[in-house]
């Protein structure tokens, strides 16, 4: 039964639920598309390359929560100086990850995954690390209920490779409701020293 999820069941509710999610909250997207063009100005989706599963690159959609800011020198100011008010708002409550149902729908992503992290990080990941690659990235994941961006890179990690090995319905499911749960209650959005989350600097490859 697992492994029939795992190969092919999961997919299939990805696509049922992330189609039935972009009809229903069609509106919503509208909404929150004309706020982030009149508070923060176009282009309204924040648009990047991330790795996906087996390290593919896709290019991954969100609503824009920062300003393009600069100093004299053309450098784009820091993050915490860049997310507004607005934006912040928006990451909270995670309304500006609503866009990735459509990663979600074409199979870019899952519903629930390892969260696709940068490019670039993926030279500084050692074996152990690079295993979160062997499953689609999540809208939301294991590491995501267990401390979002209040928990250390390596406890981010353990938790995605955890995620790989343990991959079953009703470990989803659980971690579906979790997150609902932490959105309502805005736990883990920023890390103790950082708007966001530090950069991930590596800890050497095996």
């Amino acid at each position: 039964m697992n492994i029939f999820y795992r190969n092919y069941g999961k997919r299939m509710l990805d696509i049922v639920l992330s189609f039935i999610a972009l009809i229903i909250l069609a509106p919503l997207l509208i909404i929150i598309g004309v706020l982030v063009y009149f508070k923060l100005g176009s282009p309204v989706l924040f648009t990047q390359e991330r790795p996906g599963k087996d390290g593919e690159i896709f290019k991954l959609y969100k609503f824009r929560t920062m300003t393009d800011e600069k100093d004299e020198t053309g450098k784009l100011l820091p993050d915490s100086v860049r997310l507004t008010k607005f934006g912040k708002f928006l990451r909270s409550t995670s309304l500006d990850e609503l866009p990735e149902l459509w990663n979600i729908l074409i199979g870019d992503m899952s519903i629930v995954g390892p969260r696709p992290l940068l490019v670039q990080y993926l030279t500084l990941y050692n074996t152990h690390q690079k295993r979160r690659h062997d499953v689609r990235p999540g809208l939301t994941g294991y590491a995501q209920v267990n401390g979002r961006n209040a928990i250390s890179w390596q406890e981010k990690f353990n938790y995605d490779v955890e995620y790989v090995d343990k991959v079953n319905f009703l470990l989803d499911t659980q971690i579906f409701f979790k997150t609902i749960k932490q959105v309502l209650i805005k736990d883990g959005i920023s890390s103790e020293t950082s708007a966001t989350m530090e950069a991930f600097k590596g800890n050497g490859n095996e």
